[in-house]
């Protein structure tokens, strides 16, 4: 395994990003993707189930292994762990290289809870799709029902050969492991000229990196203006709640763009026991009302944008190997910035103060107070470690 420090977190220059939106568009841009990819393809991603999309994807990949392209496959061992044998050994069958990332309890360091949240996919060193999207029918749009709300970065440029890096950090165990990009031979069609300033950014706990919480931070203390954040299962610690606050009392607007309905119920409990805390330090809140709402993004003073499989809370910041990409540039987060608002308007129910001091009974009180108290108690114990690798 190579280096850590060998995988840059500064910026790189050279970056064309287009934002993606999950559902049909984001999965027609990856089999577009694998179908013109030349030499590599490299996919990490949390879930990926044999299901009507899983299966598109899988016989893109066969595809693209009948033409030689080299591919790595890497899932985390505890989320997909449902794939049946017969999928993952016609895959292996072609020449794909499979992995399971560390299944719970099995890891070598007895981590319990920790997991590969990856969602990336990087073809020859110079595209990449980079977001909170799995590979499952829950994520794309089905004839019966719409697309969970998520997005993703696609990009061409420096930042995929830096991700090809990372890829091949978590997936090579030996030499013979690793995909090379020859970038002589495969080139960005980019011009000289074109200039986007991007970054890749990790939360590992376990290899102590916490790149992803510090980008919210920097927001934080540097926003002039207004901080739009879309959360799925947002619980912030002490300390995120103690900067957002900082930021709110130097006259930042801070909006919250959240899940209406969850797939994880106690979760949503949790999180509207937090309502009356933001609602009273003047954060406004927005309930996602047409689906699930599974995005994980924020955009800062339509300057800068930070989007990737990162969720606010201690699952993501303390236990789960997490992956954002930071995009300082106006134009994308001012595109980014007006679909939000979008959302905003078209798309979801304001939470006004009066309704959070208003409607919620001493019950619904009481059962969004012992859903936070679980939910923390089930995050400490997801973040525990019998041992932490030392740095290499």
């Amino acid at each position: 395994m190579s280096s850590n420090r060998k995988i840059k977190t500064s910026f790189s220059f050279q970056n064309q990003p287009r934002l993606v939106r999950g559902g049909k568009d984001y999965f027609f841009e990856l089999e577009k993707m694998i179908d013109e990819a030349k030499e590599s393809i490299q996919l990490q991603v949390y879930i990926y189930e044999d299901d009507q999309t899983g299966k598109t994807i899988a016989a893109a990949l066969l595809r693209a292994a009948k033409r030689g392209v080299r591919i790595q496959v890497l899932l985390d061992g505890y989320a997909s762990r449902s794939l049946n044998n017969g999928f993952k050994e016609e895959l292996r069958s072609a020449g794909i290289m499979l992995r399971f990332f560390e299944p719970i309890l099995k890891s070598r360091n007895y981590y319990f809870g920790r997991r590969m949240h990856h969602k990336i996919v990087v073809c020859d060193g110079v595209k990449a799709l980079v977001g909170g999207i799995n590979i499952s029918d829950r994520y794309n749009d089905m004839p019966d029902e719409p697309a969970w709300l998520d997005w993703a970065v696609w990009v061409e440029g420096d930042i995929p050969f830096e991700l090809h890096k990372v890829c091949n950090y978590f997936y090579a165990k030996n030499e013979k492991d690793r995909i090379l990009v020859d970038r002589k031979k495969i080139k960005s069609n980019l011009p000289p000229t074109q200039h986007c300033p991007m970054r890749i950014r990790r939360n590992d706990w376990v290899m102590n990196l916490n790149q992803i919480s510090a980008t919210y931070m920097e927001m934080f203390r540097e926003a002039r203006e207004e901080i739009i954040i879309m959360s799925s299962y947002f619980l912030p610690s002490a300390f995120f709640k103690h900067n957002i606050i900082q930021a709110l009392k130097r006259g930042v607007k801070v909006k919250l763009i959240l899940a209406g309905m969850s797939d994880v119920g106690i979760a949503k409990h949790a999180e509207r026991y937090l309502y009356k805390w933001a609602v009273q330090h003047g954060i406004e809140i927005y309930e996602y009302k047409h689906n699930i709402l599974h995005g994980k993004m924020a955009v800062c003073d339509q300057r800068v944008t930070t989007v990737g499989s990162f969720n606010i809370n201690d699952i993501s910041a303390l236990a789960s190997i997490e992956l954002n990409l930071d995009i300082e540039e106006s134009e994308f987060s001012m595109h980014v910035h007006k679909t939000f608002l979008e959302i905003i308007e078209n798309d979801c129910v304001k939470i006004h103060p009066m309704q959070v001091m208003r409607d919620y009974n001493f019950l619904e009180q009481t059962m969004q107070w012992l859903s936070h108290e679980t939910i923390r108690v089930v995050f400490k114990l997801f973040t525990f470690y019998f041992s932490k690798e030392k740095k290499s």
